[in-house]
């Protein structure tokens, strides 16, 4: 899991001189609680759905200061010159691990603004050192699957896939995200290495790069079908959405395949749906 290590530098700079400062004075084992909320709801809807827990405990669990981690924090300056942190910190640091409570909601809970998605209760130096990161894990997680959500309302009970990984704010974003598209009710993602860390299940059609390597769209349909029968589910708008759609259905046709369905990647996706629907009635599909 790409949270199964200790990710503890994952933070900001003013949480750890927070921490160093809560050291210094004293006051490092003050109890305190951190509340996790929002204020709006996103998309203009009324409530988000809950999500990132799981990364974020694994997160916690794993939180370890590495030899390499304190030896670049002592190797940090303030603006004079001197280092930033005492030794004593760090060694402090060396032998640091989260001793506190964690409570939140399920993921895939609606949650209304100000609802707590996540409380951190302990001593206030480890809920400061986790703070930046529960909430990039919890704020990225939670506004995915609340879009994904929201589609897979809209689709009014139509199997949703997640595909986002070529646009994804990053490799993490896209593992991220794949998992949240779960959670928020979508029943697959094309992402592989997802679907190997999280078992969930995944999904593919083919590119625009595979049409053209043939001499013509019918030709790569043919050739798709022929390598792989029962996964058949064309994408027709490669040159012209209508009559990619007619070549993928008579290549159905003649090679009595169960087609799967047709995919659609650019024009106006809602008129190009419809008459994409009209062919595939007409044909019996």
């Amino acid at each position: 899991m790409i949270y199964g290590v200790s990710l503890a530098l994952l933070t900001d700079l003013y949480e750890l001189t927070m921490a160093y400062g809560y050291w210094k004075l004293g006051m490092a084992e003050r109890e305190a609680v951190f509340t996790l909320t929002y204020r709006r709801p996103p998309f203009k809807g009324s409530f988000a759905v809950a999500a990132g827990l799981e990364t974020a405990i694994q997160f916690v669990e794993n939180f370890r200061f590495q030899e390499d981690d304190l030896a670049y924090l002592e190797g940090l300056k303030t603006a004079n010159g001197a280092p930033l942190f005492e030794k004593g910190f760090l060694d402090y640091l060396k032998t640091f691990s989260f001793q506190g409570d964690i409570f939140a909601m399920p993921e895939g809970t609606p949650a209304f603004p100000y609802e707590p998605l996540l409380v951190v209760r302990g001593p206030i130096i480890g809920a400061q050192l986790l703070e930046s990161a529960l909430l990039n894990i919890v704020n990225f997680q939670t506004i995915i699957a609340t879009k994904a959500s929201r589609i897979v309302a809209a689709a009014e009970g139509d199997p949703v896939v997640e595909f986002g990984l070529r646009r994804a704010q990053g490799m993490d974003g896209a593992l991220s995200a794949a998992r949240a598209a779960i959670v928020g009710g979508c029943a697959a993602t094309s992402n592989t290495l997802a679907g190997k860390l999280y078992d969930v299940p995944v999904r593919g059609t083919q590119a625009h790069s595979w049409i053209m390597a043939f001499g013509s769209e019918k030709e790569a349909f043919e050739a798709y079908s022929n390598v792989l029968p029962h996964n058949c589910l064309y994408l027709v708008d490669t040159y012209n959405s209508l009559k990619g759609a007619e070549n993928a259905v008579a290549v159905a046709k003649e090679k009595k395949i169960d087609m799967i369905g047709l995919r659609l990647d650019s024009g106006d996706l809602a008129e190009l749906s419809i008459e994409l629907r009209k062919i595939l009635d007409k044909n019996e599909f």
